[in-house]
């Protein structure tokens, strides 16, 4: 006979041993937090020291990995991976207090250390290990699953790099969730919030905005946008530059994470007082709270810049957003508090701790999709923040997804083949917002071979884009009739940073008028070539059925098109091909009838029926 579980009256039921356990983890830039939802609620869970923030600082030796605080006293400490996460050499701009070489088949480089080159990667997937042990001795089990948060603006290199780091850990991955959707899930559930919400998140290393809709347990993301490469880092570094102008003391690599520190606490006694004074080396100074304020005010406006076009994003003005929500351990900034309270003209939200909020979001998330059930299901709808599409003729690029389609989401879209006899296809996944190949991102390439020979346009090649909750793009190619298929997971090998993002974005909008005039010569240009290598196919087939004035009025046409291919006049290209359409229709009719003659020549009638 089985035994029940029971509790006093009044007492919440403890959790059946049958409850799976997961974890919701905020693997950030500057600290990363580890938590867990019961029918409590979320907790933060502490390490032993009875501390919730991990720094997420890895430091190497040959015999040992030290993680968080007893990383921070080495002097070979690695900080700020994050940054690097799915990013190329030439993405990164800032001087770090580290080496960095460049990986030998390109994408992340990777990281002098004392035991050895490390990827961010690896890096990364040691503060996960020392995270995910926290959580497995809290709980006293075993991990079934955890949600790992990002930037809302993470690419799909950076999120793929976030889970490769999770898979080192070996970490299962339930899901990567964007940090603002986290928030959201934590103040949803807290305040029972409805409306459009803002969720301004402004961490370490990162800055995201997003724009979301909050109706009965529905977290729809409207819009997004930051910067990845924006944070409280960027506020240390504002101080660090005013160190080296006031001292002109020449910055040494191994002095950086010492000033580097020295600015960290700079900003936070700001935080509470009017002055703070600065010693570094030989050097001794003041910088006053009003000063720090023209230093960062800069980085400030870039987050309200993002602001503005979220809005605009979402077709929303000030005055529709109901909330605001304070996420990120530099929101407690006042200035950055009243700079963002003077934009959006209304009281923050910041009750819920700014550094643990996304962690215990993502441990309700986590708990949710692990079987367990917390107060209620939720359903999250985030956005994917560029458009993705594929390379048709002309070096077009056809949007299958646009930008801030809800995901997950799946699309397709049928193509063909633009030569007789084609047995091969070429595809070109991109990113971006412009019409031309070239002003987009290429993300990957594959091939769909085995396509049955036909005429030109007679294949159907159905391409299918699908964009999973996490972000992370699959593209698969199909010929219909014979189900020959060819697939490819997109993993590009480094990421984009927000300034790119921003810029793509910004040229869409200013190119406007010009892609598509560019686009319509374009697709002209395609139209003409298609019907120029149809005509003069069927000319070597079948000349003879055409009379000599017929075929040199064809053969004129021809010309006449050709020549207007160089023009570079869409009008001109769209009116030839037309005319040379009209004088080819006799010859296409005479053509069918030719066919249909050899088809059924000796045949008889009663077999032309079967």
């Amino acid at each position: 006979m089985a035994l029940l579980s029971i509790s006093e009256p009044g007492q919440s039921p403890r959790r059946s041993h049958a409850n799976k356990h997961a974890l919701g983890i905020d693997l950030g830039t500057t600290n990363s937090l580890v938590a867990s939802a019961s029918p409590d609620g979320p907790k933060v869970i502490t390490n032993e020291d009875g501390c919730e923030l991990l720094p997420s600082v890895v430091a190497y030796s040959k015999n040992k990995i030290l993680v968080g605080q007893l990383a921070l006293n080495s002097a070979e400490q690695i900080s700020s991976v994050k940054r690097l996460m799915g990013r190329g050499s030439s993405d990164i701009k800032h001087k770090l207090s580290y080496t960095l070489t460049n990986a030998e088949s390109g994408g992340m480089p990777l990281i002098e250390t004392s035991a050895g080159l490390k990827s961010p990667v690896e890096v990364s997937a040691e503060i996960l290990k020392v995270l995910a042990a926290q959580g497995k001795q809290y709980l006293n089990a075993e991990i079934d699953g955890v949600v790992i948060t990002v930037p809302a603006y993470f690419d799909e290199a950076q999120r793929q790099a976030t889970k490769d780091a999770a898979r080192i850990a070996d970490l299962n991955v339930l899901r990567l969730l964007s940090e603002p959707t986290a928030a959201a899930v934590a103040y949803g559930l807290d305040k029972k919030l409805e409306g459009n919400v803002i969720i301004f998140d402004l961490g370490g290393g990162t800055f995201d905005v997003s724009l979301m809709r909050l109706e009965k347990g529905v977290f729809e993301v409207l819009a997004t946008g930051g910067d990845t490469a924006l944070g409280g880092d960027d506020f240390d570094r504002a101080i660090m530059h005013w160190v080296q102008e006031q001292s002109q003391i020449e910055l040494q690599q191994e002095q950086i994470a010492e000033l580097s520190s020295i600015a960290r606490n700079a900003k936070h006694v700001l935080t509470e007082e009017q002055t703070v004074e600065i010693k570094f080396s030989a050097w001794s100074g003041v910088l006053s709270r009003e000063h720090y304020y023209q230093l960062i005010d800069p980085l400030i406006q870039q987050t309200l810049k993002a602001c503005r076009r979220v809005l605009r994003d979402a077709s929303m003005e000030i005055s529709d957003i109901t909330d605001v929500v304070m996420v990120g351990g530099s929101t407690r900034s006042p200035r950055v508090q009243e700079k963002v309270e003077s934009f959006f003209q209304r009281s923050l939200l910041n009750e819920i701790d700014p550094d643990q909020v996304v962690a215990l979001g993502a441990a309700i998330q986590a708990d949710i999709l692990v079987g367990n059930k917390y107060d209620n299901d939720l359903l999250l709808l985030d956005v994917n923040p560029l458009s993705l599409g594929i390379e048709t003729m002309g070096s077009l690029v056809e949007k299958i997804i646009p930008r801030n389609t809800t995901i997950p989401v799946s699309r397709a879209q049928d193509f063909t083949t633009f030569k007789d006899g084609q047995t091969v296809m070429s595809l070109h996944v991109l990113q971006g917002e412009r019409e031309l190949v070239e002003d987009c991102r290429s993300l990957a390439k594959f091939e769909l071979c085995g396509i049955p020979p036909m005429v030109a346009g007679a294949a159907v090649i159905r391409v299918s884009f699908q964009v999973d909750a996490d972000g992370l793009l699959s593209v698969e190619a199909e010929e219909q009739s014979s189900g020959v298929k060819s697939s490819i997971v997109v993993k590009p090998s480094f990421g984009l940073e927000e300034k790119e993002i921003e810029a793509m974005i910004l040229a869409s909008h200013r190119e406007a008028e010009h892609d598509r005039d560019l686009r319509r010569l374009k697709e002209n240009e395609v139209e003409a070539l298609r019907i120029i290598e149809a005509i003069k196919s069927a000319l070597a087939q079948d000349a003879e059925l055409l009379d000599e004035a017929e075929l040199k009025s064809l053969q004129q046409g021809l010309s006449t098109l050709e020549e207007a291919l160089k023009s570079d006049d869409a009008d001109l290209i769209q009116q030839h091909s037309e005319a040379l359409n009209e004088l080819s229709v006799t010859f296409a009719a005479r053509r069918m009838d030719s066919q249909i003659k050899t088809a059924f020549k000796g045949k008889k009638l009663e077999e032309v029926d079967r």
